[in-house]
């Protein structure tokens, strides 16, 4: 018997052992199971952010009038900088006589002249302050001219440090020296000063306006006055690099409505085959931008549309362009956001279940706003869940979502 009671002992401890660890493993498997499941069971309901874009490319159609004279072939001044402002009827730029350069060396040397002799006589150009501003302006330009490679820009630097000097000689011509020579060669350089304007032919802006001199030879075809003449086949047919720069012209100018302008796209998402004459969008250009922009014109192509928007936003900032690329935001909505796969649709009805501790709440909303991945909702008001059938003790019944509720993912 003993023998007996001795052999049963161990076989009640192995038993004991393995209920404890079977009821051990059942608890850390449910838990287990618990923590696991509970990210993808619920959805915290919160405030957010949705939209609906899509990226277009498209190409710049402006107010422009294009100047041009006989002389072009002479090359030009700008008398307003590319970028800037101008007044109807003010000047904007000179072409270059013929016989130009040899008086501007002529100029030149009267230059060097007039400074010798006013140096070495002590009589004073200017006032100092004026003398320093001036130098200051020509020693800027000449440090920014040493990490260009952009001939152009060379060259414009180039003109801009001779007018600085010219101007500081001009300060001299307005002086009215005692020594006779002196005024013999200020004289002189006046009367080829006088000589270069005479030869000069200056364009002066037809309109008010920013002033460019980036010409593509599109600024008559591009025209804003009426867009029926717009297609996908004209657009594409100018072999335009989206975000090239266009290049400045040595022969032209232009001036350019700075008011606002207008980007015409050929596209032919589902979104934009919708869209309607007089709908307000959102575009978003390269520089982060994002401007108010409304549809003024459409043309039905074969399953595609061209859309023109106008913009009056950053007009500037596109100057330098004639095709750009950009982001349509058809819609931004703000609210509460939840998860699309959180919405159940029964006949034509929508809900959301929120789990509660011992049963499953079913709670009607209403979608905003629903892009592939989340929806913009909200609680239905009563006088709507009457339109849509409920019954008066139903909606009494009913419960609201409410903001960080937990509703179930199916």
């Amino acid at each position: 018997m003993k023998e007996k009671e001795t052999k049963e002992k161990p076989n009640r401890i192995k038993i004991v052992i393995t209920i404890i660890f079977m009821v051990f493993f059942i608890v850390l498997v449910t838990n287990m199971t618990r923590i696991l499941k509970k990210p993808t069971n619920v959805f915290v309901v919160e405030n957010g952010s949705l939209s609906f874009e899509e990226l277009a490319e498209g190409y710049i159609i402006r107010d422009e009038v294009v100047l041009q004279g006989e002389n072009y072939k002479n090359g030009m001044v700008r008398v307003i900088s590319d970028g800037e402002r101008a007044a109807k009827s003010e000047a904007v730029f000179r072409y270059y006589s013929s016989s130009e350069d040899t008086i501007l060396d002529q100029i030149a040397k009267l230059d060097d002249e007039i400074s010798e002799i006013t140096e070495n006589s002590g009589t004073p150009l200017t006032s100092d302050s004026d003398i320093i501003s001036l130098e200051k302006q020509i020693e800027t330009t000449i440090d920014s001219m040493y990490n260009l490679n952009y001939l152009q820009e060379i060259n414009e630097n180039k003109n801009e440090i001779e007018a600085y000097i010219s101007k500081k000689a001009q300060m001299t011509a307005t002086l009215n020296p005692t020594d006779s020579y002196l005024k013999t060669l200020i004289e002189q350089r006046n009367a080829l000063e006088n000589q270069i304007e005479a030869g000069s032919e200056i364009m002066y802006a037809p309109v008010a306006g920013i002033a460019s001199y980036r010409v593509d030879g599109l600024e008559t075809i591009l025209v804003t006055n009426n867009f029926d003449y717009l297609s996908s086949d004209l657009l594409n047919g100018f072999n335009l690099k989206v975000g090239a720069i266009v290049p400045l012209s040595s022969e032209k100018g232009k001036i350019v409505n700075n008011f606002e302008c207008y980007i015409a796209t050929p596209i032919s998402t589902e979104k934009a085959m919708v869209a309607k004459v007089g709908d307000t969008v959102t575009l978003r250009l390269s520089n982060a931008n994002e401007i108010d922009a409304e549809i003024v014109y459409i043309k039905e192509e074969n399953n595609s549309r061209i859309i023109v928007f106008k913009i009056s936003q950053d007009v500037k900032e596109l100057l330098d362009y004639r095709k750009i690329s950009f982001d349509i935001i058809w819609w931004n909505y703000d609210g509460w956001k939840i998860s699309n796969a959180c919405i159940i649709e029964e006949n034509d009805k929508t809900y959301v279940e929120r789990n509660k501790t011992s049963y499953i709440e079913k709670i009607p909303i209403k979608v905003l706003r629903q892009n592939e991945t989340y929806s913009i909702v909200e609680n239905y008001t009563d006088e709507e869940l009457k339109e849509l059938g409920y019954t008066d003790e139903e909606i009494e019944n009913f419960e609201k979502i409410r903001l960080y509720d937990e509703i179930i993912l199916h």
